[in-house]
């Protein structure tokens, strides 16, 4: 597969490479990005490879990693239509106004008008809220951003980092008022972050929304650059973020560098082939400050890890699922007549009484 192999996101008819390039570290503003020199040089090289999907915010970099991606290619009509620009609206981006952040009206239409500014274009492609602001109806926020779409300055909207059943709630209230569905969901997924298998994979299949997960190396910690001797060495762990890591995370980094190492590939390669394969993934966001990263990424498409290395990984960084998962999974023999799970017998359910039989 290549990054020209276009996949259509969610319920619509919006098509995307299979690997989305995130901008987060468009611009040294922040101090862990990059030149704008080199994010200009790994943006044409991502585009010749075949990719077509950037995500940005109004927030990274204060805005500067819109300009840059405005400067290189909004600008110029016959590259900006071309490509699928998501960016998102929530970081506020004026001190001292309440009204500057957030999800609503006031702050949506502020902001998209000012990210088009930004990114040098009269649309975006696809608007995401950054994440639930718990002080704004969300009623309000979709009115909001339908208006958008029908203006013509948005083409598509999807949440990042919103509660499955928030993200219900605002699916079911879009189609009872006829205003513009969710079509994608940004949220972080990794072999070291799975829990969104609970409430988020069933909801996306029920609803038809794609998944474009953030952070598919959980930070880089899947890179193979980390191990566990830096996590044992103080100064080391506070340079590369690990403070935070426990030993079942520094088992999963061993294990992705040893399936790495067998099939002779590199570690962010098997990472990102894994995210990959989930059937709820549509296009892992990556994040690449250099060319030779942005190079090492992409190769994850043509990386077939066998169903040994597949299972290997995927039973390592089962998730632990709260309820009602653990009483699902305990019922899934009930149909059965009462099958017995893990040595237990399982209650007969309704479902399960033999025809004929009446129940009380």
């Amino acid at each position: 597969m290549s990054l020209d192999h276009y996949v259509t996101l969610g319920r619509s008819g919006l098509r995307v490479s299979p690997l989305c390039l995130g901008a987060m570290t468009f611009g040294e503003d922040w101090s862990i990005g990059a030149s704008v020199e080199e994010s200009c040089r790994v943006l044409d090289r991502y585009r010749e490879l075949g990719g077509n999907f950037i995500d940005t915010a109004n927030g990274y970099s204060h805005g500067h990693s819109e300009k840059i991606i405005g400067d290189h290619l909004g600008r110029h009509a016959s590259l900006r239509h071309q490509m699928v620009i998501a960016t998102k609206f929530f970081a506020s981006m004026r001190t001292g106004d309440p009204n500057a952040g957030g999800a609503g009206r006031k702050n949506i239409v502020w902001a998209c008008d000012e990210s088009l500014r930004r990114l040098q274009t009269d649309y975006i492609d696809l608007y995401w809220m950054h994440c639930w602001d718990h002080h704004t109806p969300i009623e309000e926020t979709l009115r909001a951003l339908d208006d958008l779409v029908s203006a013509g300055k948005v083409r598509h909207i999807g949440f990042s980092d919103t509660p499955a059943w928030k993200t219900a709630q605002a699916q079911m209230l879009a189609a009872l008022h006829h205003w513009e569905p969710l079509i994608a969901l940004q949220l972080e997924y990794s072999l070291l972050e799975r829990t969104i298998e609970g409430e988020f994979f069933p909801m996306v299949r029920e609803f038809g929304l794609g998944i474009t997960p953030w952070s598919p190396l959980r930070s880089g910690l899947l890179s193979g650059k980390y191990r566990r001797d830096d996590h044992q060495n103080k100064s080391g762990r506070q340079a590369m973020g690990m403070n935070n890591v426990d030993e079942r995370s520094l088992d999963i980094i061993e294990a992705v560098v040893a399936v790495a190492e067998e099939i002779g590939s590199t570690p962010a390669r098997v990472a990102l082939s894994w995210v990959c394969r989930q059937a709820e993934v549509t296009s892992p966001i990556i994040g690449a400050r250099t060319l030779a990263q942005l190079e090492d990424n992409v190769q994850c498409l043509d990386l077939a890890l066998g169903d040994e290395h597949l299972a290997r990984l995927s039973d390592l960084t089962r998730p632990v699922l709260s309820f009602p998962h653990p009483f699902l999974a305990h019922s899934a023999g009930f149909r059965n007549g009462g099958t017995t799970i893990n040595g237990e017998k399982g209650m007969l359910s309704p479902l399960a009484l033999p025809v004929g039989k009446e129940s009380y």
